[in-house]
């Protein structure tokens, strides 16, 4: 029976929990893949601290970057986190080792996975990410494997557990941003600095290493990336009165030959599939020829996600497959021309809050006509006790450069009381 080594360097939740899961089910993985897994060595920052782990003493490594130089190590599962660091060394020593790399950190292959895929060529060995995005939610397989034959013209969905968790929990609770992050925090849903979750920089990493796989290019940093911080419960009413639902959307798409990458706040209509997706699942839609849409969701983050993840990536390694990390050589990749999303036509959806007094109105709307941007719905609620009006209007399709000039040109106005909104919808 042939066997695989294994180094697991990072025992957070998600290495303690594919530690005991390769130890608990070793007969079932060998018997499914034709080969032995063995946990050879660990790795973690601190040795000390208390783990529901048996690990013998001579599993583990006294330095993680030994892992690349042994001989006796055929695999290393990198569960560090962050684009640099050692991370970063940990994954380059690997390849360049000729070990093979199962790893779930997406912000290292967003950033490096263009150089890092070279080597693993170079060397002949294997560089998966399966668990990088989406965790339980094989996407990365389905777009190498189970899609091959399809021209895909676009991809997009929910890729952020934890910002959908808050603006499902910000609809049917009835709270503030704030409160449903607090819980969010509380129940584990997000972490206790939650910024790249929250800012949208989670869902771009994913979004370039998924347009990367649907249009066979390079990874490209040309990305337009905006996140929920300033979502207001009052946002999530009027779009329920307007019969839509806002979620942070990420979508890759190619329209006339050039590719647009995008991460924003999105209305969608109320009846679709996608606005029935909440708490911390993700789903994710494909556009391809000849199967048409397909759909795919699950929970997106967690050790059990993420393993279901890693064991999939595990297991390509162990039935000896040997893969281009990006389903083509890197030689045979293009770098294909992405357009930030300026000339892009939207219709949107905006908010402002202004001083109840005549004139306001035809001030706005004037703002609308000399952007070339024409109103589909107005609704004007006053509230006369504060002498204050909130106007809300839907855009027919305009291009996005003209919608943030409107936003831009209404914000100077010395009757607005407050920070104008724009959100765009996806009809």
């Amino acid at each position: 029976m042939r066997k695989l080594n294994i180094a697991i360097v990072g025992l957070g939740n998600i290495g303690s929990y594919l530690f005991n899961y390769l130890k608990e089910n070793k007969k079932i993985l060998t018997e499914k893949n034709n080969c032995l897994p063995v946990v050879k060595y660990v790795s973690a920052k601190n040795k000390s601290k208390k783990r529901s782990l048996r690990i013998n003493k001579n599993q583990w490594l006294k330095n993680y970057l030994e892992a690349t130089k042994l001989n006796d190590v055929d695999l290393i599962i990198e569960l560090i986190g962050g684009a640099e660091g050692p991370a970063k060394k940990l994954v380059f020593n690997a390849l360049r080792n000729k070990k093979h790399v199962v790893t779930a950190n997406k912000a290292l292959i967003a950033r490096y996975g263009d150089e890092l895929s070279k080597i693993a060529e170079k060397n002949k060995v294997n560089l998966e990410f399966e668990a990088s995005v989406c965790g339980g939610v094989p996407i990365i397989r389905l777009l190498k494997e189970g899609l091959i034959a399809n021209k895909i013209s676009k991809i997009y969905g929910i890729f952020n557990g934890t910002s959908n968790y808050i603006l499902s929990s910000m609809d049917k609770e009835n709270k503030s941003f704030n409160e449903v992050l607090f819980n969010a925090k509380k129940l584990g849903y997000a972490e206790s600095n939650p910024s790249a979750d929250l800012n949208g920089d989670d869902v771009s990493s994913k979004l370039k290493i998924l347009s990367s796989l649907c249009f066979n290019s390079l990874l490209n940093d040309k990305i337009y990336v905006e996140g929920i911080k300033r979502i207001e419960k009052t946002d999530i009413d009027n779009a329920n009165k307007l019969g839509f639902k806002i979620k942070l959307l990420g979508y890759a798409e190619k329209l006339n030959n050039k590719i647009y990458q995008r991460v924003h706040p999105t209305l969608i209509k109320k009846d679709s599939y996608v606005a029935g997706i909440d708490g911390v699942l993700n789903a994710v839609i494909v556009d391809g020829k000849p199967i048409g849409q397909s759909t795919i969701q699950g929970e997106g983050a967690g050790p059990a996600a993420t393993t279901s993840a890693l064991i999939s990536d595990i297991s390509s390694i162990l039935r000896g497959n040997i893969k281009f990390p990006f389903s083509l050589s890197s030689m045979k990749r293009k770098k294909l021309k992405f357009e930030n999303i300026n000339e892009r036509f939207f219709s949107a959806y905006f908010r402002f809050e202004v001083l109840d007094k005549p004139g306001v109105l035809s001030s706005i709307t004037n703002v609308f006509s000399k952007n070339k941007t024409s109103i589909k719905r107005l609704i004007q609620n006053p509230n006369k006790n504060k002498k204050i009006s909130s106007v809300i209007i839907i855009t027919h399709d305009s291009k996005d450069k003209y919608l943030n000039k409107i936003l831009k040109e209404i914000s100077k106005k010395n009757y607005l009381k407050r920070k104008p909104k724009l959100i765009r919808i996806d009809d």
